[in-house]
């Protein structure tokens, strides 16, 4: 790891276990090598970095392209963050994901594109199956909770709350999947089934 990468993996672990009494269930079903996309619920910003202390080692990471400014510029990048437009999703941020992952790393991706509203799921943008199907890496479906009381939308006070991470069993695509995805409606289609995984945790 970076070392301001291996920094920020310490001290949210220490604050997710001795704050929050993170748990973390299904661990077993955690790929560990090679590429993965990783798709989560979205309830915080703490998010993130939840979901990268499950590694030992790195991850790339979706920030929105407004956070890149001064310091943090250098911040975000060191993280591995690619900055998105969340207004106006373009192309290239979509195909620095595909690259990545057929470079072999580790994304995460939230499918609903939003934090949660009132800890509600919402609905998957077809953007995550055009990932899924042009990078052709097995998907793990992650679900979140408790770090919405955490840290609710709108907030920017911490509060205690349990947080628990549920780790699902990976999704794989067929060849044939792969092969016979081609249009939004066939993206669609893999988006709700990932979202469906995340709510079946």
């Amino acid at each position: 790891m970076k070392w301001i990468y291996w920094l920020g993996w310490l001290l949210f672990g220490a604050a997710f276990r001795s704050l929050f009494g993170m748990r973390i269930i299904g661990m077993e079903n955690l790929i560990t090598e090679g590429p993965v996309l990783v798709a989560s619920n979205h309830q915080s910003f703490l998010d993130p970095p939840l979901i990268g202390n499950l590694y030992k080692d790195e991850m790339v990471y979706l920030a929105r392209k407004t956070l890149f400014t001064g310091a943090t510029r250098w911040l975000y990048t060191q993280w591995n963050a690619i900055p998105v437009d969340q207004d106006r999703p373009d192309m290239a941020s979509l195909k620095t994901i595909i690259r990545k992952l057929k470079e072999g790393d580790r994304v995460l991706i939230f499918p609903e594109g939003e934090r949660t509203v009132d800890g509600n799921l919402g609905e998957a943008a077809p953007g995550i199956g055009l990932i899924a199907v042009k990078s052709g890496a097995p998907i793990q479906p992650v679900r979140i909770s408790g770090a919405r009381e955490a840290l609710p939308r709108g907030s920017s006070r911490i509060r205690f709350a349990r947080i628990t991470v549920s780790v699902g069993k990976p999704i794989y695509l067929t060849p044939e999947e792969l092969k016979a995805s081609k249009g939004k409606e066939d993206y669609d289609r893999i988006a709700k089934r990932i979202m469906a995984a995340i709510e079946a945790l």
